[in-house]
């Protein structure tokens, strides 16, 4: 085609259409790249055709979704920065508490990407597919004009829904865990960070000479990290001195979104253009509003902080109010001028604790004797910086599972990524469904006027030679938990035909059914407790219309199961207030209760479970 020309010059010899096509075999970073070589390429590589095709290529978002994007950015390579940097957190994401089931899903927002729970629930008169379905924002993360982040947490307080700020502090490519934590900083000074007073003089001086105790106290690893100004991570501090920086720092960054426009965070399903567009206009004035409040441009920060500190960041003087007016601590000063807190009442259990401790030579207190815990101290961790905000980690952890649900630490602020199998040949049955007990299937009857919606995750997994179709329960809508978190509801083996009969000859319409496959297996029963439950015979059938049921053979129950695209139910869905912000992201304690129960408002005939 262009027999004199080579390299660059080839390549810019290319029609726009050919090169954008071209382009397209490329990633984001070769495309980059491609543009460092020369001057040339580097004004060819800039352009929107380019970035559009490389932002279509991740397809993450419809083509007409990216054009009406590309409005509230500045190029579609910024938009593509965007996209490239929040792929990961797309998906499900699951916490073991509450075992009713605690399951996240993050899907696009406009120019965000937001993270929806699904509230345990019964299934509505509509059934599962047109029925509404309930769930609460639990962060969103927005796109700026430059294609950098804004990280918002929500939670509702005092019958108000805030917004809490901070930072997207990095997301690894194959991460599979969502960290809330809290990380030292600096205050800015017109952009540039610059160093001022630590934390070290968090108490005032007559306060902190209330106890001490001696420089031989401190250990060395402790010395050295004081005068190096190592960073101490978040991880390394206890339980309670985490939930206690997160609930201060939460307390104080609040920011009050009006109630207009905290209703709506992504574009609902629409059939009438006007509706869309006036969707559209009024998300992208929302987006505008949050991220003025992100740089502490609005107003609206309850955080009176003296400029020029981040809006999502806390000063001293905010973390030394927050501290002194926390019950329970004290404050002692150690030779070096360190700060030490210590617990000033002691539980019961803690006493007992600390008795069982000192016999077996492990105990904790400060009497010169014992020995270094294994917890960093609260002051080390603060004197890091001289702010403090939060932040949003996305981690790769070397994690355990077991049949597809991950063993979780129940101490973290975190929520955990499920690994969703792709459907193809030999495994197209793999991927997430919902149903419910009951014939005919998602609907409910005379004598049941709600059926408790579960959410399995079906997946594939080979076991002596033979190929397994477990489904893992990941929700139940339930007033109280029947089944664990993570347990198998029922798992077959698919190279062994069942020879069983379907009982019905016709679905809830009264249309003809036929079965195509039936495999034997074996699906969940009491046993050995709730826990570890036992199991019973019974048989998974394929109905043609992309239903599946298994049927337990000796008490002929049925739990009938259909594919779900879950970001178009959450877009035919209703919003319900969060839970307080911590508790929100991550609910750590355990119970076998619905807690959400209480927060429906609904006018509908959708009802949570009674």
């Amino acid at each position: 085609m262009f027999p004199d020309l080579c390299g660059s010059s080839f390549l810019l010899a290319l029609p726009d259409d050919i090169f954008v096509a071209v382009s397209r075999s490329l990633s984001p970073r070769d495309v980059i790249n491609l543009g460092l070589c020369c001057r040339g390429l580097h004004s060819v590589v800039a352009s929107d055709k380019v970035w559009f095709a490389q932002c279509a290529k991740l397809g993450l978002v419809p083509y007409k979704d990216l054009i009406e994007w590309r409005r509230g950015v500045c190029s579609y390579k910024a938009l593509c920065k965007f996209l490239v940097n929040i792929q990961p957190l797309l998906g499900i994401w699951v916490h073991q508490n509450p075992e009713l089931g605690n399951v996240v899903y993050v899907m696009p927002g406009f120019l965000s990407i937001v993270g929806c729970r699904i509230i345990p629930q019964e299934v509505g008169p509509l059934g599962l597919k047109d029925g509404p379905i309930l769930w609460a924002p639990v962060f969103e993360i927005l796109c700026n004009n430059e294609g950098s982040t804004a990280f918002f947490l929500h939670g509702r307080e005092r019958g108000n829904d805030y917004v809490y700020p901070g930072l997207l502090k990095s997301v690894d490519r194959t991460c599979n865990v969502l960290l809330l934590e809290a990380e030292p900083g600096h205050q800015r000074n017109e952009g540039k960070l610059i160093h001022s007073k630590s934390f070290t003089h968090l108490v005032d001086k007559e306060e902190s000479q209330k106890i001490s105790r001696p420089d031989s106290d401190i250990s060395k690893s402790q010395r050295m990290a004081g005068q190096k100004g190592m960073v101490v991570p978040f991880s390394r501090l206890g339980f309670g001195d985490r939930r206690r920086l997160l609930d201060i720092i939460t307390s104080q960054v609040r920011l009050q979104v009006p109630d207009a426009s905290n209703v709506l965070l992504f574009p609902p399903s629409r059939n009438d253009e006007v509706d869309l567009h006036k969707d559209l206009a009024f998300l992208c004035e929302r987006r505008l509003l949050l991220l003025q409040m992100y740089k502490g441009g609005s107003g609206h920060n309850e955080l009176k902080t003296e400029s020029p500190l981040d809006p999502t960041q806390l000063g001293s003087s905010d973390i030394r109010k927050s501290l002194d007016h926390t019950t329970g601590y004290l404050t002692s000063q150690t030779g070096d001028g360190t700060q030490v807190h210590s617990m000033k009442k002691k539980t019961i259990s803690g006493i007992f604790k600390d008795g069982i401790k000192q016999i077996l030579g492990k105990s904790s207190s400060t009497n010169g004797t014992s020995c270094e815990s294994k917890h960093a101290q609260l002051h080390e961790f603060l004197r890091s910086g001289d702010t403090i905000g939060l932040t949003l980690c996305a981690t790769t952890m070397k994690l355990s599972a077991y049949r597809a649900w991950p063993n979780m630490h129940d101490n973290r602020f975190a929520i955990y990524k499920l690994p969703i199998q792709v459907p193809r040949s030999g495994h197209q049955y793999a991927g997430l469904w919902g149903g419910t007990f009951g014939w005919p299937p998602g609907r409910p009857s005379e004598d049941k006027p709600g059926k408790a919606l579960f959410f399995l995750l079906l997946s594939y997994e080979e076991s002596e030679g033979h190929q397994l179709l477990i489904a893992t329960k990941i929700l139940e809508g339930t007033s109280y938990v029947l089944h664990p978190n993570g347990s198998a509801m029922f798992i077959v083996n698919t190279a062994q035909p069942s020879s069983e009969i379907f009982p019905w000859d016709t679905d809830g319409d009264s249309n003809p059914l036929y079965v195509n496959w039936a495999f034997m297996g074996e699906g969940i029963a009491n046993g050995y407790g709730f826990r570890y439950p036992g199991s019973k015979p019974g048989s998974l059938f394929v109905i043609h219309d992309g239903l599946l049921a298994f049927i337990w053979k000796e008490s002929r129950a049925v739990l009938t199961l259909q594919r779900l695209n879950l970001q178009e139910l959450l877009k035919k869905g209703e919003q319900v207030p969060s839970l307080s912000p911590v508790p929100n992201f991550a609910y750590l304690t355990k119970t076998y209760s619905n807690v959400f129960s209480g927060l429906s408002n609904s006018s509908n005939d959708l009802s949570l479970p009674r």
